[in-house]
């Protein structure tokens, strides 16, 4: 053996291994101070800002910074015992609805994505409230969306951008995020989201009873993937073209286990194995512009599903195309979608509504104040017209259950 070769394949120096027990210690003490965080001191930056590795890898990343296990988070804010029971309960009730067990309708109804916890409060509680009184026929849950999937550029969503400044503190929104779903839980409301980055359910899934892939991502093989796994009902939505062959695939897709890269409760890399989840289903929301919710759209629909070996069962997303995000139009197309379940439709198990405390939307600029209540995404409707709409979706149940 050369000179050289003894040299680097002597055994470790005794310093060389005090070093790597060191930072071993630390990576497991590490403590996170997440009001620190959401204050935007959580630029724990890896490396050097804009520090190259070398002359390959990572020449387009300006910096690294941190991501806080879930397990920190879920100890900051619990579930809880009672708050759990929400969440069981409200997939419990989804999965009846979705099985024809249940005759109710489930009606995931709120703002396009919250940027306020204050205001997407004040709505969890009004709605609180009408859900109680509607619930002899409505299985009301909240939409509480915090991932924004863009076709472009824009906001992404409170998780990605808490701030509204675009300072990307996603610890911060991850904390937000999970704390306002606790609140909402109080309420005794069940709690719908989308869910956009593979990575994300691991910090607030545990507080979600029903759970959509957009239609962006419905024919991502990772988000079909991530849906196999996650522990509530799926929604998939059809292509933004139209194309509802792409949501049928994903359903069937979903149903089925899978193995893929991910992150355990540690944070740490993981291969995860799933075993499928069978109360998937499609989602409406039209595509091109044009509506896809009138019943000869519906009935093709459910002959796709039928053709596929699939339940012939959907929901309705009375707002995106189907409204052209008008929400006068969406709040008559949530009466057209009443009138067939009036009918007697009973594979229309349930309707989505974009709504908040003020109609329409905003744009969000740097320096100006924002209307309260208001979207700074899609376009709403208003308290007063979501009331007035889940009443309209109440009477059509009674209607149908006569039938």
């Amino acid at each position: 053996m050369s000179p050289e070769d003894q040299i680097f394949r002597r055994a470790p120096s005794e310093f060389a291994l005090r070093f790597a027990a060191e930072v071993t210690r630390q990576r497991t003490t590490r403590k996170y101070d997440f009001r620190g965080l959401e204050k935007g001191k959580g630029n724990m930056f890896i490396g050097m800002e804009g520090a190259k590795r070398d002359g390959v890898r990572d020449q387009r990343i300006g910096k690294v910074v941190e991501l806080s296990p879930p397990e920190r988070l879920l100890a900051e804010l619990p579930l809880g015992e009672e708050r759990a029971k929400v969440v069981i309960r409200g997939r419990e009730e989804v999965r009846d609805v979705l099985q024809g067990k249940d005759p109710r309708l489930m009606v995931v109804v709120g703002p396009c994505s919250v940027h306020d916890p204050k205001a997407a409060m004040e709505y969890a509680t009004r709605l609180s409230a009408t859900a109680r009184a509607l619930r002899d026929d409505l299985l009301v849950v909240m939409r509480v969306y915090f991932e924004k999937p863009r076709t472009t550029t824009g906001w992404k969503g409170l998780i990605n951008d808490p701030h509204l400044d675009e300072s990307g503190d996603v610890n911060a929104g991850l904390r937000i995020a999970r704390k306002l779903l606790l609140e909402v839980l109080d309420t005794g409301l069940p709690i719908g989201c989308e869910f956009l980055d593979p990575i994300t359910p691991q910090y607030i899934a545990d507080c979600v009873a029903w759970g959509a892939i957009g239609a962006r991502t419905s024919e991502s093989q990772t988000h079909r993937q991530l849906a196999s796994g996650l522990s509530m009902p799926i929604g998939f939505k059809n292509r933004t073209d139209g194309n509802i062959q792409v949501a049928v695939d994903a359903v069937r897709a979903a149903a089925v286990s899978h193995a893929f890269a991910g992150i355990d409760d540690a944070g740490q890399p993981a291969i995860l194995h799933t075993t499928g989840n069978p109360d998937c289903h499609i989602i409406l929301r039209g595509g091109h512009g044009q509506p896809n919710f009138y019943p000869p759209e519906v009935e093709d629909a459910l002959v796709t599903l039928g053709v596929a070996g699939q339940p012939e069962r959907l929901v309705i997303d009375a707002s995106h195309d189907n409204s052209g995000k008008d929400p006068q139009k969406q709040f008559f197309a949530a009466g057209d979608i009443a009138d067939q379940v009036a009918d007697g439709n009973k594979a229309i198990v349930g309707v989505m509504l974009e709504s908040f405390l003020v109609e329409g939307r905003q744009n969000l600029v740097p320096g100006e104040e924002l209307v309260y209540g208001q979207s700074i995404t899609d376009a709403c409707i208003d308290w007063e017209d979501t009331v007035s709409a889940l009443e309209r979706l109440a009477s059509a149940v009674e209607a149908r259950r006569g039938s």
